[in-house]
C-alpha cells in the first residue's frame, strides 16, 4: 500500500519549490494529488503543525474524493490545517505520543475598522467551513466543534479517540504517559514574498527552469534586500505613516 507522508508546514502549490530548495519538508497540495491513484488504497502518515488554510482544504477534498481507502495515522501532531486533512480518513490512527490540536483560522488584517470587522465575519465563516471536517467525522454538533476551536483545544490520543478525532489508538497494549508535541516551523514569509515576486521565479519546475547559481542569485537578493528593509522599516513607518497592504489575503490554520 502506497504511503504519503504529510510533515512540516502546510504551504501552497506556488511556494513549493522554495521549501524544495532550502530541503525544509512541506507539504502542498500538489505534493499529495501527484500521488494519489484512482483506485488505490493508501496510507497517509501525518506530524504537522498545519498552515495555509486553502492548501489544508484542496488536500482534504483530494482526499475525500478519492477512489480508494484512505488510512490516517498522526505520528506526531496534526495540529490546525494538519488536523482538518487527517479528517478526511476512513479510518485515523493516531500513536499514544501524539496529539490533535484544532483552533480557530487566522490572518494577518490590516485596515481601517470596517476592513478589521468585515474581516472578522470571514474568519468566522471559515471556522464553520473548518469545523464541517470535524462534524462529519466526529458526530459532534457544530456549537461544540466551535468551542472547542475558540478554546485551542489539543487533545492527547486518549481524548482524540474519545470525542471521535480519531479511531484507534497504536500500540493500545503497551503502556506510554508521555504526551508531547511540537509545532513545525515555516519559512519567514517575508522570504518567501521576495522569492515569489522575483522575476526569476520559475513558472516550470526549478530542476528544470532555474540552475542551482541562479537560485543562490535570488536568495542573495532576497536576503539583502530583506535585510535593507528591517534596518529601515522603522523610519519608513514614520516618515510615510503607512503599510503596504499584501498583494493576496492569507490565512492561517
Amino acid at each position: 500500500m502506497k504511503k504519503i507522508m504529510v510533515n512540516g508546514p502546510i504551504i501552497s502549490n506556488s511556494e513549493q519549490w522554495i521549501y524544495d530548495y532550502f530541503d525544509i519538508e512541506a507539504t502542498s497540495p500538489k505534493t499529495v494529488t501527484s500521488q494519489l491513484v484512482d483506485g488505490e488504497d493508501i496510507d497517509i502518515n501525518i506530524n504537522s503543525g498545519g498552515g495555509d488554510v486553502f492548501a489544508g482544504s484542496e488536500i482534504y477534498t483530494a482526499l475525500k474524493s478519492h477512489n480508494g481507502k484512505v488510512n490516517v495515522t498522526i505520528t506526531g501532531i496534526a495540529a490546525s490545517a494538519a488536523s482538518v486533512i487527517a479528517m478526511a480518513g476512513h479510518t485515523v490512527k493516531i500513536s499514544p505520543t501524539a496529539q490533535i490540536m484544532i483552533h480557530n483560522v487566522s490572518s494577518g488584517a490590516s485596515g481601517d475598522y470596517r476592513d478589521l470587522a468585515h474581516q472578522s465575519e470571514v474568519i468566522k465563516n471559515y471556522n464553520k467551513s473548518i469545523s464541517a471536517s470535524y462534524e462529519a467525522k466526529t458526530g459532534l454538533e457544530q456549537s461544540e466543534i466551535l468551542e472547542l476551536m475558540n478554546k485551542e483545544t489539543w487533545l492527547t490520543a486518549v481524548e482524540a479517540k474519545e470525542k471521535g478525532f480519531a479511531d484507534e489508538i497504536l500500540f493500545a497494549d503497551e503502556s506510554v504517559k508521555l504526551v508531547a508535541s511540537m509545532p513545525t516551523t515555516a519559512i519567514p514569509q517575508a522570504v518567501i514574498n521576495k522569492m515569489l515576486n522575483s522575476k526569476a521565479t520559475p513558472t516550470e519546475p526549478v530542476s528544470v527552469a532555474l540552475n542551482a547559481g541562479q537560485l543562490k542569485e535570488i536568495v542573495a537578493e532576497a536576503v539583502s534586500d530583506l535585510k535593507k528593509e528591517f534596518l529601515n522599516s522603522g523610519k519608513t513607518a514614520i516618515e510615510n505613516n503607512q503599510t503596504e497592504e499584501p498583494k493576496t489575503k492569507r490565512f492561517f490554520f
